[in-house]
């Protein structure tokens, strides 16, 4: 009987070791998401994030992904679809300008990355957002900026 509970706690305990095994330590990890979200309207290399690190591209990578369960170039995707979501809910900017802000090429890979993520395209996702969303002094006061048409009889 004792044999059995060794074993399960020294399976759970070797559990727990691997899975944190491997990873980048935590200053390289916290160090390399700031250097993402630093450059996210910027191409950003791999080989740059590594070198940072003061390791190899592609112990990097597998650090990296031991870490955050995500490739470096998907977790630099998913930070800026997050990025062109909070761009789209709070500024009037047009997509082209999120994109390029976002560090996508063109808005047409913009669209497509998205739309792949998301399940909906951004121009889709801000129509939904914007009408599922309560009135917002932002909204007020573009209502108020809005000419007024008058009628003269």
């Amino acid at each position: 009987m004792a044999h059995i509970q060794y074993n399960a706690s020294h399976a759970a305990t070797t559990e727990t070791r691997k899975a944190t095994v491997g990873g980048l330590s935590p200053w390289r990890e916290s160090l390399v998401k700031k250097l993402i979200h630093d450059g996210l309207s910027e191409t950003l290399e791999v080989t740059e994030l590594a070198r940072a690190c003061a390791l190899s591209r592609s112990h990097f990578s597998r650090a990296f992904k031991c870490s955050t369960g995500l490739s470096p170039q998907d977790w630099i995707r998913r930070q800026r679809i997050e990025r062109a979501k909070q761009l789209i809910q709070d500024t009037d900017l047009t997509l082209t300008q999120i994109s390029l802000e976002c560090g996508f090429c063109d808005q047409s890979h913009f669209c497509h990355i998205f739309t792949r993520s998301e399940g909906i395209n951004p121009f889709a996702w801000r129509c939904r957002t914007v009408s599922s969303a309560p009135l917002s002094s932002k909204r007020s006061s573009m209502r108020a900026a809005e000419p007024a048409t008058a009628i003269s009889r």
